[in-house]
Formats: structure tokens, sequence, C-alpha cells
């Protein structure tokens, strides 16, 4: 694949907004006790930073205005803003009410996998050979063993496939045999129905590629009449097109790509009409078997490299008495968080969170259920307070989900008290008005504000770090459910509650 990485996850995780919303209900409420998470709850008469106490009711009559954006009308909130440093709360909207959290969910998965492992961790993905490689180079089988290293690309793959051919290796006179047994093969969360082809619904398994998605390039041919044309990226044969696009003057009919499960294969389907000269138009699709893809392009790379297969790709183990040829270790964990949260990747997210059930057992294979379950017992140890909340995968996009503005800034500052975790996701985290998923969005924030997105029909939601007019920085969390404006004028007020965090304020 030869896009760059963040720009390939800007398109692979990038979810076109849909009418309609939702009316919420909260599941049971947080204890008081549960507040005691290091938040000083902000006395009447006491004053923060450098700000007065008119400044301050400024600041909060401000916030409120922001909330009561119409496009927000009949929303359910949660929300809640410290300082930073001392815990003090300087802003609240029933905090305590656990609400759908869309993607500011991958905050608890990132802090998670980040106390799991640590920043420096490499996941590895291992090479075998049921034989040693004699002076011509050449093995029988090839032995391929993820290791839940979600980040692996074309990239990386083509990486691997140079050390390979470094190690000698020069042909595979038999197969290529992938296991991704450390996750079971529950590909998608069943809260998810229905599931799409579109990336954002990227498979989970302990071995992939791309980010179990690809890209398809339409362009139009010389002249209407012929065919448009198509490229493939990565050009595996496992994906074979079928071109139905035609370059039509006037065109109406917008390209469509369509992704379907075959023996062997996956047919895309390429259709709908593309007018002369028109601009080239980038689609992207998920794949529907992660492991055969991830073959596919481990065979391409070693093509490439000069390194010849034989055989067939195909699932399996290796012997118990089979050699090691390469343990390839990827991007560290600091590196895979910050894709996560920068892109918001709905695949790197659950990928982590098996991830983190593996760092508890290895011995058996990964599952939602012990992965979730591994991310609940970390963030409790960290003190973050999960009475009333109610967690069920690690990216965000299942809305059973629920989650209060309370865990969020609880999470953020659990994390921001430990040095292992709290440097790497505060760097991790889109930066407003400059990259990720806050790259064209809450603009007069610029670079005060660091972070993470969520969004999901009739959800908004906004958690991170600000840093205020007075040079105050704070913590924050807002999540926003079941308005009844457009989704695009929700977020937009969402922008203008973040915008007015650092803002000065004035008489």
């Amino acid at each position: 694949m030869t896009s760059n990485v963040p720009d390939m996850l800007a398109h692979v995780n990038r979810r076109p907004p849909r009418k309609g919303f939702v009316r919420m209900r909260t599941i049971g409420r947080l204890s008081a006790v549960s507040l005691i998470i290091s938040i000083a709850w902000f006395a009447s008469g006491a004053v923060a930073g450098e700000q007065t106490p008119a400044e301050l009711s400024r600041w909060r009559a401000r916030l409120d205005r922001a909330l009561a954006d119409p496009a927000l009308r009949g929303a359910s909130f949660s929300a809640l803003v410290v300082d930073r440093e001392t815990g003090v709360v300087l802003y609240s909207r029933t905090p305590e009410r656990a609400l759908i959290p869309a993607s500011t969910q991958k905050l608890l998965t990132a802090v998670a996998v980040l106390d799991a492992f640590g920043p420096g961790h490499r996941f590895t993905t291992q090479i075998q050979v049921a034989e040693r490689l004699g002076a011509d180079g050449v093995t029988s089988n090839l032995y391929v063993s993820g290791g839940g290293d979600a980040s692996l690309t074309s990239e990386q793959w083509w990486r691997l496939a140079a050390d390979l051919r470094a190690q000698g290796l020069t042909r595979v006179n038999g197969d290529l045999i992938l296991d991704d047994g450390a996750f079971d093969r529950v590909r998608w969360h069943p809260s998810w129905e229905p599931v799409t082809a579109r990336a954002y619904h990227g498979p989970v398994g302990a071995l992939t590629a791309n980010y179990g998605a690809f890209r398809v390039v339409v362009s139009p041919a010389p002249r209407a009449g012929l065919p448009a044309r198509v490229q493939m990226d990565p050009p595996v044969p496992y994906l074979r097109v079928e071109n139905r696009a035609k370059t039509h003057v006037g065109a109406r009919t917008p390209v469509r790509v369509e992704r379907l499960a075959s023996v062997g294969s996956e047919r895309i389907v390429v259709s709908g009409r593309i007018a002369p000269g028109a601009k080239p138009q980038e689609i992207w699709r998920s794949v529907a078997d992660p492991l055969a893809y991830a073959g596919a392009v481990l065979r391409l790379q070693l093509e490439a490299n000069g390194i010849e297969v034989t055989g067939t790709v195909r699932i399996g183990t290796a012997p118990a008495d089979a050699t090691e040829l390469l343990a390839f270790e990827g991007h560290p964990v600091r590196h895979i968080v910050g894709l996560l949260l920068k892109y918001s990747s709905n695949m790197i997210a659950e990928s982590l969170v098996k991830d983190v059930a593996r760092a508890e057992n290895a011995a058996t294979p990964s599952s939602w259920t012990t992965g979730m379950a591994a991310v609940s017992r970390r963030l409790s140890a960290l003190g973050v307070p999960l009475e009333g909340v109610k967690l069920v995968d690690g990216s965000g996009l299942s809305r059973e989900n629920r989650v209060s503005a309370v865990v969020l800034v609880a999470t953020l500052r659990a994390a921001d008290a430990r040095f292992a975790i709290g440097p790497e996701l505060l760097a991790g985290l889109p930066i407003a008005a400059e990259d990720g998923t806050l790259e064209k969005r809450a603009m007069r924030a610029h670079a005060q504000l660091r972070a993470k997105t969520g969004t999901l029909d009739g959800v908004t939601t906004l958690a991170g770090h600000a840093r205020g007019a007075d040079g105050r920085e704070l913590v924050f969390a807002l999540l926003v459910n079941g308005y009844r404006g457009g989704a695009a004028r929700a977020v937009d007020a969402v922008d203008v509650f973040a915008e007015a965090l650092v803002l000065p304020t004035s008489p």
C-alpha cells in the first residue's frame, strides 16, 4: 500500500455522518465515594488560577451558552472540567451521568495498554521453518505466527520480507502457513451489527495487514464511453476486481465499490460513472478475511524481494520442532497508541483490547470478553471509578458502552500522574486545528487543545487537555447524546465549548 500511514488511517476510519438521534437513559449513577479520584469539588467562592470570581463566572456562562446551542436541543449531557494541577472542579453538568462515549472510549483502551506493556514494548511476528536453511536458501514451508500487532502495513511487510532475504531465504518450495491463534477468530464485535464493508469496520485478528483495509482509485479514461481506470492498493490477486465503471459525460451515477466474499478471494465490484477529466476518486473498504489478506500482502512483498513462493497461502501451525528464522518486531506501543488516538482507528483499538488480555494470559486465545475484563482491571487498579459504567468494546463503536465525564477525566488524570503513561497519551491526542481528527475542528483553540473526539449517530463527545488564556491547564470531558439538530451543527457546538475553554473572557 503506497499511501503513508496517517493518510491511510484518516480515510480508513472516516465514518460518514448520518441523520438521526437517540434518546438516552442513564444506567445507574456513580456513588459519591467514587468521586474521590483526586478531584476536589470547587467551592462556590474559591478562585482558581489567575481568574477573578467575576471572570470565572463569565467563563462558566460561556460554556453554558455553548451547550444551549439549538443544535443540541433535547440532548443529555455529561460534562466536567478540572484544574490539571489541583483537580479543583471548575465546571460540571451532570458529570456522573453515564452516556454513550463513542470514540472517547479509546482513551480507556490507550491507558490500559500503556499500563499493561509500557511505551517501548513491541509486538512480535514470528517466522519459522521446519528445517534450517541450507546454502541454497530454500525451505519447504514458511510458518508465520501473528503476535497481535495491529500496525503492520504493506511497508512493514516489505521490511519483514527484506529481513528474511537478509537471513538467506531465497525460495519457499511450498506454502505460506499462517497462524493467528493468539486471538479468537471473532472478527467483529456482535454489538456492531450490521457490519458493513466500510473501512472503519476493519476486521480484528492477530495477524493482519493495512488495518484490514484496502484502497480503490477510480480515474476517468481519456474519452467518454470507455471503462474507467481502476487501481487497487495493494495490488494483490486476492482482491479480484470486476470493473463495471464507465467514463461518461455529465456523470450522475456515483462511483461505488462493493466487497463480496468468495472462496479463496474477495470480489471487488466497481460500478457507476465518472466524468472525463474528473479527479481520481479514492474509496476505502475493509476486507472480509484479515488472515488471507495478510498472507496475500506477505506473498506480494516476498516476491518483491526476489523470494519465490511456489505453493498456496493457508491456515495452520508450525511443528513443535520448527526453527525460528525471524522474530519481526513492529512499532513500539507508544507509536501504535499515537495512531489509535490521532486517527481513531477502530481496528487498532480492538486489537489492543485483545493484546491486554494476552498480557495477563497468553496461554489461551484472547477474546473481547477476556480483553475488556483485563482493561477494566487495569483501569480500576489505576484508580478509575467504574461503578455504573459499562465497557463493551475498546473502540467505542458499540452503542452499548456507557461512560461518564467523571470516568474520562479520572482516566486522563490517572495517566497524567504516571510518567510511563502520561507523556505518551498527551502526545498521541489530536491537536486542534493541526492534526488527526481535530485537524479541521475547534480552529480558534489552535494548539491550545489536545483531545480525543467521538462521533456516532446522535452522539458527539470530546475529552482531553486544554490550556486556558490565563495559562492554567485543564482536563475536561464532554459527552452529548440524543441531540435533535443536525450532526455537523452539533459537532460545531461542541467545538465552541472546547474553544471557550481556552479563549479569554471579556467583561
